[in-house]
């Protein structure tokens, strides 16, 4: 259970990110991707200071770091993929919740169904549905849905709150790959190819064993 680029990326794509501090809905100050000063990281030094893209993504990925760790304390004991390890973090850093949420104990259980039906009761507000949708074909069916971009706003109002209109779609991956490192993806197997190698090697084997019988 790492922080792979793929799995920060897939948190992230579900975000926007903003490079200088701005106020959130209830007027909290955050800056990057949603970070709060309560994740021990002071975003009020950001107001009207915007910073480098790569720099806002560092701080996020040192933030992500922290809320892995109660992922894994949540599933010790239990193998994740690496799509299923993203579809939790995810889920708890959109609402803080991997420790209460009761689908985590159906799926350790292996009650997959009942697992995924109070997975998606996590719908409130209405406009999370399309991610909480996302995070369980992840979660359930292996499916990411990352493009390697996240949607940044690039100007705020005088109140210091996002102008809407300024979103724009900005490439991660290459910075993302940067302060993970880069990792390969394993080569998918052919069963097919696996099978006529065992066939080889016993071929082989029976053949070694007839020469000194």
């Amino acid at each position: 259970m790492e922080i792979t680029p793929r799995v920060a990326m897939e948190v992230a794509s579900h975000e926007g990110v903003v490079r200088q501090a701005y106020k959130d809905s209830v007027g909290v100050w955050t800056w990057s991707v949603g970070l709060t000063s309560a994740t021990g990281h002071n975003v009020r030094r950001y107001i009207d200071n915007p910073q480098p893209l790569e720099k806002c993504l560092s701080i996020f990925v040192w933030a992500l770091n922290n809320y892995a760790e109660a992922v894994r304390a949540e599933f010790e004991g239990h193998v994740m993929s690496e799509a299923q390890f993203a579809a939790a973090l995810s889920f708890h850093w959109n609402t803080g919740a991997i420790r209460s949420a009761s689908w985590c104990d159906y799926w350790k259980a292996g009650n997959m169904a009942e697992a995924r039906e109070r997975f998606m009761q996590w719908r409130k507000p209405s406009e999370i549905i399309p991610r909480r949708t996302a995070e369980a074909k992840l979660l359930f069916d292996g499916v990411w849905s990352s493009d390697g971009k996240m949607t940044e706003y690039t100007r705020l109002t005088s109140n210091h709150t996002p102008v809407w209109s300024s979103a724009q779609r900005v490439e991660i991956d290459d910075t993302l790959q940067r302060l993970l490192g880069s990792t390969e993806p394993e080569a998918p197997t052919d069963p097919l190819a696996e099978i006529a190698a065992i066939r080889a090697a016993l071929n082989r084997l029976e053949a070694q064993l007839g020469e000194t019988a």
